[in-house]
């Protein structure tokens, strides 16, 4: 790789991250919700009445981020604690009603701006664009073997 181009598709992959962030983000504020809230909400609507700390290792996240914005979520209404039937000390996030509805709009947020960040793309394209992003988080992830050197082996 030319001494120019190091580093060009961290940079691209970070400031495309960065955009799509921005415009998914103000998409949710017209609903009420801020960064970080829509993910909260996704999660308990594919699985409703985790507790905080299931919630912070889902999303990768540390426990005091969530509870800050689960109680943000509680104070919109959005989400209600109740108290673990096993362990009065722990806590389990569920949904409201008006959490539940909200849903609807946050996933027409991600369609929508997923849709734009697509333009053009045909089928073939989105499909192979899904797998090249799905290697690098393999990669990223820790699931990919690093030599002695601390560089990244082929697992070709």
């Amino acid at each position: 790789m030319a001494k120019a181009e190091k580093g060009a598709a961290i940079n691209r992959l970070q400031s495309t991250a960065r955009l799509l962030r921005t415009s998914l983000a103000s998409r949710l504020l017209n609903h009420g919700f801020y960064a970080g809230q829509d993910q909260i909400m996704l999660a308990l609507a594919s699985e409703d009445g985790q507790t905080p700390g299931q919630l912070a290792g889902r999303l990768g996240v540390r426990p005091p981020t969530i509870t800050k914005t689960i109680n943000r979520l509680q104070a919109q209404e959005f989400l209600t604690k109740r108290a673990s039937e096993n362990d009065a000390r722990q806590a389990h996030i569920f949904l409201t009603d008006s959490g539940r509805e909200a849903i609807k709009a946050i996933e027409k947020s991600v369609r929508k701006t997923e849709k734009i960040a697509l333009k053009g793309l045909d089928k073939k394209e989105q499909k192979a664009f899904l797998k090249v992003l799905a290697r690098i988080e393999h990669n990223i992830s820790g699931n990919g073997q690093v030599d002695a050197a601390g560089e990244l082996a082929d697992d070709d």
